[in-house]
């Protein structure tokens, strides 16, 4: 057979959307962003991951959206603010200055300690969608890391769950994927555009199937 003609059908993974990112440029796709800090990316660049195949192609780059850091943010100027009103305390100017200096700044350096690990957390708990896998990655501090993944073909069922006057208004919340994996259930939790990225995953997951069907599965 001739192999030429096979090529084409095994660059079929996920034909509608790679039509859809190869008829306009990738930079001025909807949903496809250069900033780093990006919640929802559509075909991102240079993204790499541990056991990601040479052909395999990143659809989709998830964040909890960055109204979820309000918390933590609000919690850390609290912190740094509370230093003025100690000092302001009768007690406190009957200890030493270079001591009230030491204390001030271990108290500052912990909240910048407090601070980054929360941005770490957020910045690289991420949600990967490609054209062969989902996955899931928790980064809940820095010597703390899960990943989880399963198949798109082993997706069963994808549900949205928005509630609440915020979500609604910000347009985020959570996706249910339920799979026939050995993981049953995968969640992306507080992620911007649920309805698009539920949309993406069950256009993926009908390409998969078609291609499994006509044999052109890598």
């Amino acid at each position: 057979m001739d192999k030429s003609a096979v090529a084409p059908e095994k660059k079929g993974k996920s034909d509608s959307l790679e039509r859809e990112a190869s008829a306009v440029p990738v930079h001025k796709l909807p949903g496809h962003s250069h900033n780093p800090l990006s919640s929802f990316c559509y075909y991102p660049d240079r993204v790499e991951f541990e056991n990601k195949d040479p052909e395999e192609k990143v659809v989709l780059l998830l964040r909890k959206h960055p109204i979820t850091n309000i918390g933590w943010l609000l919690l850390t100027f609290v912190i740094i603010v509370v230093p003025a009103f100690i000092s302001s305390l009768p007690f406190i100017e009957q200890v030493p200055i270079r001591f009230q200096a030491v204390g001030v700044l271990i108290w500052y350096l912990v909240t910048a300690g407090f601070a980054y690990e929360k941005f770490l957390s957020w910045f690289y708990s991420v949600n990967i969608v490609t054209d062969e896998r989902i996955f899931d990655v928790e980064f809940s501090n820095l010597i703390y890391r899960k990943m989880t993944d399963a198949e798109i073909e082993r997706i069963q069922d994808v549900t949205v769950q928005m509630g609440g006057a915020i979500r609604t208004t910000l347009n985020y919340g959570d996706i249910i994927i339920q799979t026939a994996s050995e993981i049953p259930e995968l969640e992306f939790e507080a992620v911007p555009e649920p309805d698009k990225v539920a949309k993406i995953l069950r256009e993926l997951r009908v390409e998969e199937q078609e291609e499994k069907m006509e044999g052109r599965v890598r």
